[in-house]
């Protein structure tokens, strides 16, 4: 994560009070769940292809939105 969870959670409440539309993509992991709760949220299976052949492979992203 680049951020601490408490910024997370300061994203998600700007999410939530926003007046516009907003989506947000994360790393898929529980604390993100935990975070992004009270939004809609999907996971999604990505492929990482950039980073060398360490960063390749099969991931799953967290996508939320506020709509």
């Amino acid at each position: 994560m680049d951020f601490e969870l408490k910024q997370y959670a300061q994203i998600a409440e700007l999410a939530r009070t926003i007046k516009g539309k907003m989506i947000i993509s994360v790393n898929d992991i529980p604390e993100m769940h935990e975070a992004f709760k009270e939004l809609t949220m999907q996971s999604v299976a990505i492929s990482y292809t950039v980073g060398g052949q360490q960063g390749r492979g099969q991931r799953t992203e967290l996508v939320i939105q506020n709509f």
